[in-house]
């Protein structure tokens, strides 16, 4: 198994680890949760970073990445809501937006068209890992000066979510941008 689908495998096992320290209830859980939580973020960057510079991309890791990156994110916002910390149908809506793009994906591959993830996807990533983190850490560093930037990141990477889901669907639809894809 090559590195990058480690990371993937990593990032996998760190889930249950995530939503274990979410569940608990002692004095730095939310802390530990988003540290978790982070970590497990993180591979996501390293894996593609690393399967691109040493050209390992494998079949198993175009597979699996996606996968665990829903499922990361799936957990975070289904936690989230149960915390009580973010509303239910911004989960759904983000959430449903990522099934609708998996969908998509799986659609494109059966006609031997690989959508890779767009500039905007990627922002949308950062954006989601910065909401989920900022919701487990309560606006630890912006009460201070009373600024409700979870509410700025969760509204932020809702805007994001949709419009980048949007436009995967656009893209596709379009058969002259198939080819760039």
């Amino acid at each position: 198994m090559n590195l990058p689908n480690s990371l993937t495998i990593a990032r996998l096992i760190l889930i249950p680890v995530f939503l274990l320290t979410a569940s608990m209830k002692f004095l730095y859980a939310d802390y530990a949760a988003a540290g978790i939580f982070l970590l497990a973020a993180l591979t996501d960057g390293l894996d593609g970073y690393f399967a691109r510079k040493k050209n390992e991309v494998t079949r198993l890791g175009n597979f699996l990445d996606p996968v665990a990156d829903k499922i990361l994110i799936t957990a975070a916002l289904i936690s989230l809501v149960e915390l009580g910390r973010l509303a239910g149908w911004i989960a759904i809506i983000i959430i449903s937006r990522e099934i609708a793009v998996t969908g998509l994906r799986a659609l494109a591959a059966a006609e031997g068209i690989v959508i890779y993830p767009s500039r905007l996807g990627r922002t949308k990533t950062v954006s989601q890992v910065v909401a989920v983190a900022a919701l487990f850490l309560r606006d630890f560093s912006f009460n201070i000066i009373n600024v409700p930037f979870t509410h700025i990141a969760v509204a932020f990477t809702l805007i994001l979510t949709v419009w980048s889901g949007l436009d995967y669907f656009v893209k596709f639809r379009s058969p002259a941008d198939k080819k760039h894809l």
